[in-house]
């Protein structure tokens, strides 16, 4: 994997070497192997190389024959043999073995069509110096991001947006509507990020830059054209694909890894390379003082049964909040968990094992209905086909039971599911987490309410639906929505994309190979969400049986989760001083985003022990995660910027 950066001018005014180099650095741990960079009057392109396919001979920016194509890109475009093979049939020549350059040549051919082509994880941008354009693409699920910014005119374009700072022509302002998604959805959602004037493109889409402005279009777009029934071949079809994409996930010329949790996809992803890599597959794990977050047992038969040589890294309450400052800067967003900070130091350990590509399991829950929101949405359905039943809302304790029994219990708990919205909308699964979230917002300063005022995020989403959402089924509704507000922007990217590469580690995903989630799509529902809705991945499971342990194949889903109070409020152990200094009300007031004296008491209530839950927990991550990224990115740029003007930039 790599890193991007370019800029475009409106007029050919001229492109400095310097500012390219600037924006270059800025994400070298991206490409630590090699750098590289363009200027012409107009256009200039910058990237750091992770070197993984055609080591010696994919150096970028890279073109064509004469030069007239430039390319910038970072990714993996799995297909790329066959591709190459097409594009030699039509007469086109190649000076290089990477998949960098069959991109050039697939533009040379197809233009902006060649992107129905492409089977991987990517964003480039291709400079069309004949026609002075600038293409701008991004995979069908964003697993790569793409960030860009117009000032003055001018367009810049990078893949983190501190290299669109460091180009000393775009500022760091705070967008207060996109943080009030972070505390919505976790994440903003693309286009909008938590800066200001600063844009990520959408997955699935494009955009071209000419004559001074930037047109977008779109090649993919999700859709769940579900079937009445299983097809006979359907278990045979998953075989195939999940075969093919993971052998296609090990195309490299370096050596690939695999992330193992314990759970069931990253069992079967690391089950299928074991077979098919040329190398004795090297897996990578976490394990956690908490026993009710340790998988380690899984982990260890599965490394077993694979005899892969495993590597594991333990994790403590202190060791979260060590490098938690490291993880906000490399995310570049507020957070409200502390989860991404364990897949960095997860990351950290592979490269030091020299693994700069590993295969993961994430995007299985998306596609196969695993997560437990699925099974409560099926529940909250069927309760609420007989309100007045005694009965059916009993089912609701079988939730969540990695949780404390003793607080999913009861009727308060049950009602919480139940009063949470109506069927009729539009958001109906994803509304008690949604509102859950939206719980931090209560700690707002009476300038950030007025910031946010007249927006609302939940309606928003609303608006930007596809018109054949309506026409989805309920749990295909859910999918759809854990796409786009969770797995794309938080996911992939803060938990994803930039903890691997923070240390130049490369992650692949064959669950979101294109194939697999059109595959998906098209089941029906009970093929993934069996039993009255509380058996989750049922396909998947009975297809895994001869490919991971028992134990594993029948075990229930257990999310991945980390320290979040614990990590920096623990009994005995002193808290970092720089919580101490963040969460201090001097410094919540400097920074005007929330009510110093709900702080406070939020703060007395983690230090006692007495705070719980996850309003409580997701409030102290996001407020911290907050005021540190404000220092980092904001407060660092100008002093005591106030939120009205980052509000009105």
């Amino acid at each position: 994997m790599c890193g991007l950066a370019g800029v475009a001018r409106r007029e050919p005014s001229g492109v400095s070497i310097d500012m390219l180099d600037r924006m270059a650095a800025a994400q070298r741990h991206r490409g630590p192997d090699g750098s590289g960079r363009y200027a012409d009057a107009q256009v200039g392109l910058a990237h750091v190389r992770l070197s993984i396919i055609d080591v010696a001979g994919g150096a970028q920016p890279l073109g064509n024959e004469d030069g007239s194509v430039l390319i910038v890109y970072n990714g993996e475009v799995y297909n790329y043999l066959e591709l190459a093979s097409e594009l030699y049939a039509a007469g086109h020549r190649f000076r290089t073995r990477c998949d960098t350059e069959v991109l050039v040549h697939a533009y040379e051919e197809w233009g902006t069509r060649m992107l129905d082509r492409l089977n991987g994880q990517f964003a480039f941008a291709i400079y069309d110096r004949p026609r002075r354009t600038v293409f701008l693409a991004r995979d069908r699920f964003g697993v790569r991001p793409l960030y860009y910014s117009i000032s003055n005119g001018d367009l810049f374009f990078a893949s983190e947006v501190k290299a669109l700072f460091a180009s000393g022509e775009v500022d760091a302002a705070l967008d207060p509507v996109g943080l009030d998604q972070v505390f919505t959805f976790w994440a903003a959602r693309p286009p909008r990020t938590v800066f200001q004037n600063v844009r990520s493109l959408e997955p699935g889409a494009y955009a071209i830059w000419r004559n001074g402005e930037l047109h977008h279009g779109r090649y993919y777009s999700l859709d769940y054209p579900e079937a009445r029934e299983e097809h006979p071949t359907d278990l045979e079809s998953l075989d195939a694909l999940l075969q093919s994409s993971v052998s296609l996930r090990l195309r490299s010329d370096v050596p690939v890894g695999g992330y193992l949790s314990g759970g069931l996809d990253s069992s079967i992803t690391c089950a299928l390379a074991a077979r098919q890599s040329p190398f004795a597959l090297r897996t990578f794990s976490v394990t956690f003082d908490d026993p009710q977050l340790d998988e380690s047992a899984f982990q260890q038969l599965v490394a077993g049964q694979l005899q892969s040589k495993h590597h594991i890294q333990a994790i403590g309450a202190a060791d979260v909040a060590a490098v938690f400052p490291d993880v906000v800067r490399h995310a570049e967003t507020p957070l409200v968990r502390t989860a991404p900070a364990p897949m960095y130091l997860l990351a950290r350990l592979a490269r030091e094992h020299d693994i700069k590509v590993v295969l993961t399991g994430e995007g299985s829950d998306e596609l196969f209905l695993g997560y437990d929101l699925f099974k409560e949405t099926a529940l909250r359905l069927f309760c609420l086909r007989q309100p007045q039943s005694q009965l059916r809302p009993r089912l609701f304790d079988r939730l969540y039971p990695y949780l404390d029994a003793r607080g999913r219990r009861g009727d308060f708990w049950r009602r919480a599911f139940l009063d949470a919205g109506s069927p009729d909308d539009p958001l109906f699964s994803h509304l008690p987490r949604f509102l859950l979230t939206s719980r931090i917002k209560e700690f707002y300063s009476a300038d950030m309410r007025a910031a946010v005022a007249g927006t609302d995020a939940l309606e928003e989403l609303r608006a930007s639906l596809p018109p054949a959402f309506a026409a989805w089924s309920p749990l295909n509704r859910a999918a759809y929505l854990e796409m786009i507000t969770l797995l794309s922007p938080y996911l992939l990217s803060s938990q994803g994309d930039r903890m691997s590469l923070a240390h130049g580690v490369e992650a692949r995903y064959p669950f979101l190979d294109t194939r697999v989630f059109e595959l998906a799509a098209r089941l029906p529902a009970s093929s993934k969400l069996r039993g009255g809705g509380l058996r989750e991945k049922a396909i998947l499971r009975r297809w895994a049986s001869t490919v991971v342990p028992p134990a594993v194949q029948q075990r229930p889903k257990q999310p991945y989760r980390a320290p979040d109070i614990p990590a920096f409020f623990s009994s005995g152990a002193p808290v970092p001083e720089y919580v101490q200094d963040l969460l201090g009300e001097a410094n919540i007031a400097r920074t005007g985003l929330f009510e110093p004296a709900a702080v406070r008491g939020l703060v007395r209530r983690c230090k006692s022990g007495a705070a719980s839950g996850f309003r409580e927990s997701q409030a102290l991550v996001g407020i911290l995660s907050t005021e540190l990224w404000h220092r980092q990115f904001i407060s660092e740029a100008r002093l005591e910027p106030s939120i009205v003007e980052a509000g009105g930039r």
